[in-house]
């Protein structure tokens, strides 16, 4: 069965999309059309812009989603997914390209989102780490022991075996990560970004969001997704919605979705966007098993 996957934040480059943007008058359209819905040339910052520019919250998001679903409706008969999923934003690019979500839609709400998460940031500063080679339940134990009501540490994504990011107030990462270390941690590593992501500290974007996906329309999808909130693959577009909204304050469990792919017959994985962070995950997730792992740009 045939998985395709939709990278999240973090898997931006200058020069993404330029290719699809020249050689495939479909896309063209698209990213013509999301320059009027966003009301700047985001292609622009996209095609040619500083790394700085592109890291911007407000851009980075829109951008890997148009990278991702518009490398989807280029593959044309070549998309034929038995399953999707995403990581963290990346669950927006699935649904659009399962058809949850018209293009429109979705890239207004991962606009809103990336707005509201903004604002979040800038209200209670904050910041991740990642850490290498400690099980999870050790990383959540110290997360535990570090985090008060003053000074917040969460687990945050569960990306695969021996890889957790951890997210909250900077002094508290911080200490986390010492201790981490002390714990038997090979790297813990603060991360360069703009906020406490998939946190608590994200309460007033997801009530932002909330209202806009509230709004919004959604179908039922044309084949299952995989959601990052409890791993589990959905239909519904009303538990969907629910989905997509809590997943802003709660972990991104990548591990627990790979696996449940697996379980459901899951073959070949497909990493539809940006980068190859995705493929090395799953490599490690489904240790043991048989699969094929490509970039879709090996299908274009």
């Amino acid at each position: 069965m045939n998985a395709f996957v939709f990278p999240g934040q973090g898997a931006q480059f200058v020069g993404m999309g330029k290719d699809l943007y020249d050689q495939h008058p479909v896309a063209k359209e698209y990213f013509e059309q999301a320059n009027e819905i966003l009301g700047f040339r985001i292609t622009d910052t996209m095609f040619a812009g500083t790394d700085e520019d592109l890291k911007q919250t407000r851009v980075t998001q829109p951008a890997v989603f148009l990278h991702s679903v518009i490398t989807a409706f280029c593959l044309g008969d070549a998309f034929r997914p038995d399953m999707v999923g995403g990581h963290s934003l990346g669950e927006f690019s699935a649904l659009v390209a399962a058809g949850a979500l018209s293009f429109e839609n979705g890239l207004r709400l991962v606009s809103r989102r990336a707005e509201a998460m903004q604002k979040a940031c800038e209200a209670v500063p904050g910041t991740m780490a990642a850490t290498i080679a400690l099980p999870d339940d050790v990383v959540e134990q110290v997360c535990a022991n570090v985090c008060s009501p003053e000074s917040l540490v969460v687990a945050a994504n569960y990306n695969c075996p021996g890889q957790l990011v951890i997210s909250g107030q900077r002094e508290a990462v911080e200490a986390a990560c010492t201790r981490l270390k002390e714990a038997g941690a090979k790297r813990a590593l603060m991360l360069s970004v703009g906020g406490a992501f998939h946190s608590p500290l994200m309460q007033p974007a997801k009530e932002e969001l909330e209202k806009a996906i509230n709004e919004t329309a959604f179908s039922t999808p044309r084949c299952p997704v995989y959601q990052n909130v409890d791993g589990m693959a959905q239909t519904d577009p009303a538990v969907i919605k629910e989905n997509i909204t809590r997943q802003l304050t709660s972990p991104v469990r990548w591990t627990k979705e790979v696996g449940q792919m697996l379980a459901d017959g899951a073959t070949c994985f497909t990493e539809c966007g940006p980068g190859k962070a995705l493929q090395g995950m799953i490599v490690k997730i489904a240790k043991g098993h048989d699969i094929t792992l490509r970039s879709a740009n090996e299908l274009l």
